[in-house]
């Protein structure tokens, strides 16, 4: 019987000390940013912009961008509001050595689709080199956006070969 208990107790103490261990590692991953994660926001855009992530390819994730230029100033009527839009996609995506080849998503907010679809879509389109390969997108009609003077805002995801 003594045999037993010892075991028991040995077996106790060490399921103890193996949930004691993963707890910590947990906790330790937790408070480290992992090395492959970047945040961060070219010079002239508003915050937050960018996120990369470094593995066997750099994924790039831009925060919605807006008809704001770099001064502040938030472009006139609609078509306007899209070409600033992609003006500022196609400046974070330079800062990561990226043009809109390497777009792999875009999700667009308008807060007007049957009034502007149309023209949106041909000023998107127009900034992406094979028309016959456009990326998956998404469109969708919001009743507003963070500014009620902003018509449209679209965020990205990129997918860029390692440095």
């Amino acid at each position: 019987m003594t045999q037993l208990a010892d075991a028991s107790r040995r077996d106790l103490i060490a399921a103890v000390a193996s949930v004691a261990a993963a707890a910590s590692a947990a906790q330790d991953a937790q408070a480290q940013t992992p090395s492959n994660l970047r945040f961060f926001n070219p010079t002239g855009m508003s915050k937050p912009t960018v996120v990369e992530i470094n593995g066997p390819h750099r994924t790039i994730y831009l925060a919605g961008q807006t008809g704001i230029d770099a001064n502040g100033k938030l472009a006139d009527g609609f078509r306007a509001q899209a070409v600033q839009v992609m003006e500022n996609i196609k400046t974070a995506l330079a800062s990561v050595g990226a043009g809109f080849e390497h777009v792999v998503k875009l999700t667009s907010y308008l807060t007007d689709l049957e009034a502007n679809g149309a023209e949106f879509r041909e000023v998107r389109n127009s900034y992406f080199p094979n028309k016959a390969g456009l990326p998956p997108s998404t469109v969708l009609q919001i009743s507003r956006l963070a500014n009620p003077s902003y018509l449209v805002e679209v965020d990205v995801i990129a997918a860029v070969p390692r440095l």
